[in-house]
């Protein structure tokens, strides 16, 4: 298990080697032809359902048809984009600079929240500890938000000195936005209102944050840098994702 082992190989930060001006990039990180970007000029074209959640505080026509908007949205493409969520755009703003401000710190200090594959918390590279596998051009942060007794805010960046602070207020926010979704697919199912969040551990969910970093590729047609959230306390089917552009690319899953 991924939890008993340590990383097979140096860990290589992925913003260390595009810092390098390297023109080429490494074999690790090239992808089989099906999983690379699609060059299909078509997916320019496609419309992701854009969910108005301002709709659940109105009236009872309102909130049908936003609960109805996501459910056909579930169905027809698994994921939607919201707006009107209740996230301030401050609060975004902020997330994003103190993330971007940890990422541009020198690596002897990014490296003292260095992860292990125990725990996946902390500053890392890869998912899993299968032995020469293909990487993610990609750096990340991962850490716990809940349940309480596994969040420890000692394994978050201490530098930018803002970041403790604003991650948890950013963290606290997109906890009650999932919480709120999952209420909406709840109603959507035809199931109790708090069904899903009971599925999920009621008052002991679980909610984990992850920051993605992508620097610069010089080869981005033979790579990808698809977020992978460590998966050893759920299977991936039973968890609800987040996704924002606050630093490169933050989720927050549930489950």
């Amino acid at each position: 298990m991924d939890c008993l082992q340590e990383w097979p190989e140096p860990v290589v930060h992925v913003q260390a080697l595009s810092d390098s001006g390297l023109t080429t990039i490494p074999d690790p990180y090239i992808k089989p032809p099906s999983e690379r970007p699609s060059s299909d000029k078509g997916v320019a074209t496609l419309h992701i359902p854009v969910i108005d959640l301002g709709g659940l505080a109105e009236g009872s026509a309102e909130c049908r048809a936003t609960i109805c908007a996501v459910a056909d949205a579930c169905r027809s493409w698994g994921f939607f984009q919201v707006v009107n969520h209740g996230v301030s755009p401050d609060l975004v703003r902020k997330v994003r600079e103190v993330w971007r401000g940890f990422f541009r710190l020198p690596m002897a200090e990014k490296q003292a929240y260095a992860n292990n594959p125990r725990t996946y918390e902390g500053y890392g590279s890869r998912v899993g500890v299968e032995k020469g596998a293909v990487l993610d051009w990609g750096d990340y942060f991962y850490l716990h938000l809940l349940p309480e007794p596994i969040k420890n805010q000692d394994k978050w960046p201490a530098l930018p000195s803002s970041c403790r602070q604003t991650v948890q207020e950013y963290g606290d926010e997109m906890v009650k936005l999932c919480g709120t979704l999952m209420k909406v697919l709840s109603i959507s199912l035809g199931l109790a209102v708090d069904q899903l969040q009971a599925a999920f551990g009621g008052d002991d969910v679980g909610a984990c944050l992850r920051v993605n970093y992508y620097p610069r590729c010089p080869q981005p047609e033979l790579t990808s840098a698809s977020p992978r959230t460590p998966t050893r306390a759920a299977s991936p089917s039973s968890w609800l994702t987040t996704a924002s552009r606050a630093s490169k690319f933050a989720e927050a899953t549930i489950g």
